[in-house]
C-alpha cells in the first residue's frame, strides 16, 4: 500500500474517484441523498468531459438517459441546457426502438456539470490523483492520493473511465496518457491487483477532429434537427436555431490507401493488445472485415459553438497521422480538410466481470463500488447509468437500507448491469435495444412511470420532480377515463369524417378509446370527430396512444414478465458453495461460485449454466425450504 503523509481532517461518508459521466452522477446522487461526499478527479478542467463524440442518445442509449432522469440524475437536464441539436431516430419503426439523439456543446456541457457539482450541498470537488485504496478488515476505508493525502471514507466508488494504465497509440507513436492527453492513473491498477482483482485490457478509439473552415459542406448531405423534443421529463423542448450535422462516405480510393498501409496499422501489427468494441470498429477494421463494401458512412458533428472543430463519427482510427491525412482527403467534401487533433486508440485496464454484484458493490472488498468504463462498458450513457446506481446504493447501504437492484423487466440500466454480472463481456459493452427482451415496456417515453417511484423511495427524486410526475400520472388517468367513457353513435357525419381520415367506417356505437386503437387515428384526429375534445399535454397523449394502440403486445410482454418474476423471486443463499451440489456439472459449479447469482433467474442467464443445472438449483431450494419448515 502506498504511504501517506497527512490525513485530511474531514472524514467523508462517500468518496468518488473520477468525475466523468459515471463519477458526476455517483457524487451527485450520494450528496443529494444526504451523504457527506468527496469527488476526486485528475483534472478539474475535464469534469463530465466528452473525450469522444459530442453527442448523447440513440436507440438503447437514450433510454438510459431518460432512466437516469427519471431516477433523479443530472445527465438529461445537463444535455438539454447545453444542446445544439436534437432528433428522434427510428421514427419509421415502433415506439420501442425510437431513440432521441442530441448534439452537445462540449465545453458548455462540461462547464455546467462542473458548476452543478461545485454548488451541490454535501459535496466537495477536488483535483488529485488516487493511487491506492485503504482497506481495513476487508472494508473500504478511504483513498490515498499522489500528493500523500489520506482521505477517509466509509464507501468508495471507483469511476476511473479509461485512465487505468492508459496508453495512447497513433501509428508508430505510443505514450502513456489518458483521453485528450490527460494524466493517466498508473498505480491504481497495481493497488486493485494487490487486493485480488482480476483486470482485463480493453481498447477504444476516437476519430480525428477536422477544422470546419477546411470542409466543403456544399458536397455533403445535411442532417437538421427537429423541434418539440428534449431529454429530461422536466425540460421544455429545445427552441431556437439548431446546428446541422453532415454526412459523407468513404470510397474505393480510401480503402486502397488503408490496405496499402496495413504494415503500419497498429491494430494488425500487434502493437495494440487490448480488445476493441465490436459495434464501434475503426475504419481500418471495417475495411479489412468487410472487403465487399465499397463505402462506409461518416457523420460530421460540430463540437460546439465556440470552436470550428468537427468530430468525424465512424472514422475512429489508430493509423499514423500522415496516413490519416491521406485517407481523409479522399472523402467527398474533405479534399482540403485539415486535422486539428489526430485520431488515436487508447488501451486501458478494467475490472473483469463477476467481481461485483447487481448493486455494483465489489465482492472482494465491502463498501467498494465500481461504475462506468472500469466495468468494461463503452459510452457516456452506460457509464452515467452505472454511476447513478452506485451512488444510490452507496448511500442506501450507509443507512442499512435495502439496496436498489433494477431488474431486466424494469429498466435498460437493469439489463446493462445484469449482463455485466452474468455474461462476462470480453469486449467493451454497448447497450442496444436488441439486448432487452421486454423492450416494448421499457420505452424511453415511459421511463418516469417505471422508475420515478423507485427514485422517490430511495430519496433521490426531488419534490419538484415528484409533483410533476404526479400531475402527469393524474392527467393520463383522466384522459384514459374520458376516452373509455365517451361514446359515439355511427352518424353520417362521423362516417364521413372517418372516410376523410382514411379510416374504416363505424357501424355501431363505439368509445373514443376503441377508435384510437385504429393505427391511422391519432388523438388529434379525434378532434375532427368530437368538437369539444379536451386538451391534454403532449406527454400524456403520447403515453396513452402507445398503450392503447399496442395494448395486446404490451399485455403479452407483461405476462412474460410475470413468468420471469417467478424465477427472479427464487432467491439463492449468499456465498453458497456450489461445489457441494453434486448434481451440478463442473462448469456450472465454477461459474456459479464465481458469479454468486442472487436468484435462479439470474443463474439461468449465466453462460455455461444449462437448464438441467437450473433444475438442480430448484430441487435444492425446495429441499432447503422443507428443512427450514421442519426446523421451525
Amino acid at each position: 500500500m502506498a504511504s501517506y503523509k497527512y490525513q485530511y481532517p474531514v472524514e467523508y461518508e462517500v468518496i468518488v474517484v473520477g468525475a466523468g459521466h459515471a463519477g458526476s452522477e455517483a457524487a451527485l446522487a450520494a450528496a443529494r441523498m444526504g451523504c457527506r461526499t468527496l469527488s476526486l478527479t485528475v483534472n478539474l478542467d475535464h469534469v463530465a468531459f466528452m473525450p469522444c463524440n459530442p453527442s448523447l442518445g440513440g436507440p438503447g442509449k437514450s433510454h438510459i438517459v431518460r432512466e437516469i432522469d427519471a431516477l433523479g440524475g443530472e445527465m438529461a437536464i445537463n444535455m438539454d441546457r447545453t444542446m445544439t441539436q436534437i432528433r428522434m431516430l427510428n421514427t419509421s419503426k415502433g415506439p420501442a426502438v425510437h431513440g432521441l439523439r442530441g448534439q452537445a456543446d462540449k465545453v458548455k456541457y462540461h462547464q455546467r456539470m462542473k458548476s452543478v457539482l461545485e454548488n451541490q450541498n454535501n459535496l466537495d470537488l477536488k483535483q488529485d490523483v488516487v493511487e491506492d485504496i485503504l482497506v481495513e478488515e476487508g472494508r473500504a476505508a478511504g483513498v490515498i492520493t499522489k500528493t500523500g493525502l489520506l482521505y477517509r471514507g466509509r464507501r468508495v466508488i471507483l469511476t476511473t473511465g479509461t485512465f487505468l494504465q492508459a496508453r495512447i497509440i497513433i501509428g508508430e507513436a505510443t505514450y502513456n496518457a489518458g483521453p485528450n492527453q490527460q494524466y493517466p492513473a498508473n498505480r491504481l491498477s497495481k493497488a486493485l491487483e494487490r487486493l485480488g482483482f482480476k483486470l482485463l485490457r480493453f481498447k477504444t478509439g476516437t476519430p480525428p477532429r477536422i477544422n470546419g473552415n477546411s470542409i466543403d459542406f456544399s458536397q455533403l448531405q445535411e442532417q437538421q434537427g427537429e423541434e418539440g423534443l428534449s431529454f429530461s421529463f422536466l425540460s421544455e423542448p429545445l427552441t431556437g436555431e439548431q446546428d446541422s450535422c453532415w454526412l459523407t462516405y468513404s470510397n474505393p480510393e480510401t480503402h486502397q490507401i488503408i490496405r496499402e498501409n496495413e504494415d503500419r496499422t497498429p491494430l494488425f501489427s500487434g502493437e495494440i493488445e487490448g480488445t476493441g468494441p465490436r459495434y464501434c470498429p475503426s475504419i481500418e477494421d471495417k475495411v479489412k472485415k468487410f472487403p465487399e463494401k465499397d463505402r462506409h458512412q461518416f457523420f460530421l458533428e460540430p463540437e460546439g459553438r465556440g470552436t470550428e472543430e468537427f468530430y468525424l463519427s465512424g472514422f475512429s482510427t489508430s493509423l499514423p497521422l500522415d496516413i490519416q491525412i491521406q485517407i481523409l482527403r479522399t472523402l467527398e467534401g474533405m479534399e482540403r480538410a485539415e486535422i486539428m487533433r489526430p485520431g488515436y486508440a487508447i488501451e486501458y485496464d478494467c475490472v473483469a466481470s463477476g467481481q461485483f454484484d447487481s448493486t455494483l458493490e465489489t465482492k472482494l472488498v465491502t463498501g467498494l463500488f465500481t461504475a462506468g468504463q472500469i466495468n468494461g462498458t463503452s459510452g457516456y450513457e452506460e457509464a452515467a447509468g452505472q454511476g447513478l446506481l452506485a451512488g444510490i446504493n452507496a448511500a442506501l447501504t450507509l443507512e442499512n437500507r435495502e439496496p436498489l437492484v433494477l431488474k431486466r423487466s424494469q429498466a435498460y440500466i437493469g439489463v446493462l448491469v445484469d449482463e455485466l454480472v452474468t455474461k462476462e463481456p470480453r469486449e467493451p459493452y454497448r447497450m442496444m435495444t436488441s439486448r432487452a427482451e421486454h423492450r416494448l415496456i421499457l420505452r424511453q417515453d415511459n421511463a418516469d412511470l417505471r422508475l420515478t417511484p423507485l427514485g422517490r423511495e430511495a430519496g433521490l427524486v426531488s419534490d419538484q420532480r415528484w409533483q410533476y410526475f404526479q400531475q402527469k400520472k393524474n392527467e393520463i388517468e383522466e384522459m384514459r377515463e374520458y376516452l373509455e367513457n365517451k361514446q359515439l353513435n355511427p352518424t353520417p357525419e362521423i362516417r364521413e369524417t372517418l372516410q376523410e381520415l382514411d379510416s374504416g367506417s363505424l357501424n355501431q356505437p363505439a368509445t373514443l378509446e376503441k377508435l384510437l386503437r385504429r393505427p391511422e387515428i391519432s388523438y388529434q384526429d379525434l378532434g375532427e370527430i368530437v368538437k369539444d375534445l379536451p386538451e391534454f399535454s403532449q406527454e400524456a397523449v403520447e403515453q396513452l396512444e402507445i398503450s392503447i394502440k399496442y395494448q395486446g403486445y404490451i399485455e403479452r410482454q407483461m405476462q412474460q414478465v410475470e413468468k420471469f418474476k417467478k424465477m427472479e423471486n427464487k432467491l439463492l443463499p449468499r456465498n453458497l458453495d456450489y461445489s457441494q451440489l453434486s448434481n451440478l456439472r463442473q462448469e456450472a459449479r465454477e461459474k456459479l461460485n464465481k458469479i454468486q447469482p442472487h436468484s435462479v433467474g439470474q443463474a439461468s442467464r449465466i453462460p455455461g449454466v444449462s437448464p438441467a443445472d437450473i433444475q438442480v438449483l430448484l430441487i435444492y431450494l425446495e429441499k432447503r425450504r422443507q428443512q427450514q419448515g421442519e426446523n421451525g
